[in-house]
């Protein structure tokens, strides 16, 4: 057997050739260090027992569960669990307190509002959006127009009830008709009362097709957002004579709501939401500026009464 050719040896180092050579360029075949390779090798068998005592191989649709039996959502869960313990003592304190009667406990209030700030952030930041500011077809909250009324009784009302939900019978209702499309006006009509309403809400001056329109209103309108416009609460009938707009004041936008109609649906909460967490909302969304006082006259409203904003 011939004998192996013997690997050259660099002269500086003392470390043989690997054997390869580029342009002049030779590698020397040094070893890698002690301490790295045991490391390497620590990595590989702390991976292994990794695999075994925590989930970590893919399946279909699940993975391996592991000797130690632990998971993210079991330990998500269980300190949800501790969160809720925490609080339960405050929100058993929030549901036994009527809402009329939380404004006078100062302190019970001011940790109602921080709880629905949190839960407005779950539940409501994505139609009334992160600062409640709305948009087109979504009330804005900040301010002191309200179509059913912006006391805490009647804000708890509505969230719990929710606008328009049909499986549900104490959910608030009003129904605007479609003049144009059901063909309870012409046209010509439907322009005229849209110059009245520009009208009344100071976006135009008076002219002839407002005229004509004043009378249509009366006969077809007034019922529900009264002779002047401004609107009925009890109705959820809009106030026509402000600059505030829910879907929008210019000529178009008001001509296609009176000719199709707007029935915006609001979600009842009450089916999701514990009791609780619906009055820290109301909380809430009364603390952001718009928030009115319950009317003089109204007697506090029992713990299950339906109140409304």
């Amino acid at each position: 057997m011939a004998d192996e050719p013997t690997k050259a040896v660099d002269a500086a180092t003392g470390t043989p050739f690997k054997g390869h050579e580029w342009d002049g360029i030779r590698e020397l075949d040094t070893p890698l260090p002690r301490w790295w390779l045991w490391t390497f090798y620590a990595t590989i068998l702390f991976a292994i027992g990794y695999t075994i005592a925590y989930p970590a191989w893919p399946m279909i649709d699940s993975a391996t569960r592991g000797m130690l039996g632990w998971s993210s959502r079991g330990a998500l869960a269980s300190e949800l669990a501790a969160r809720d313990a925490q609080l339960a003592p405050v929100h058993q304190a929030i549901a036994a307190t009527t809402i009329a009667k939380l404004a006078g406990r100062p302190e019970l209030m001011r940790v109602a509002v921080e709880g629905g700030r949190a839960a407005f952030k779950v539940h409501c930041v994505q139609c009334h959006g992160a600062g409640a500011a709305g948009s087109n077809g979504y009330p804005n909250l900040n301010d002191d127009d309200w179509l059913w009324g912006g006391d805490l009784a009647t804000i708890e009302k509505t969230i719990t009830d929710g606008i328009r939900n049909p499986d549900h019978a104490d959910t608030r209702q009003s129904m605007m008709p479609a003049f144009g499309r059901d063909q309870l006006l012409t046209p010509q009509q439907v322009d005229d009362v849209v110059a009245h309403v520009r009208v009344i809400s100071h976006q135009d001056k008076p002219n002839d097709a407002a005229r004509r329109g004043a009378q249509l209103f009366a006969d077809n309108c007034a019922v529900c957002h009264g002779a002047g416009g401004t609107g009925s609460r009890e109705l959820g009938a809009p106030n026509l004579t402000d600059g505030i707009w829910l879907y929008g004041g210019d000529a178009d936008t008001i001509r296609q709501t009176i000719w199709n109609s707007r029935q915006g649906v609001m979600p009842r909460w009450n089916d999701k939401l514990d009791k609780a967490t619906i009055r820290m909302l109301a909380a809430y969304v009364h603390s952001l500026g718009g928030g009115e006082a319950l009317p003089a006259a109204a007697p506090a409203p029992a713990d299950n009464a339906a109140a409304q904003p």
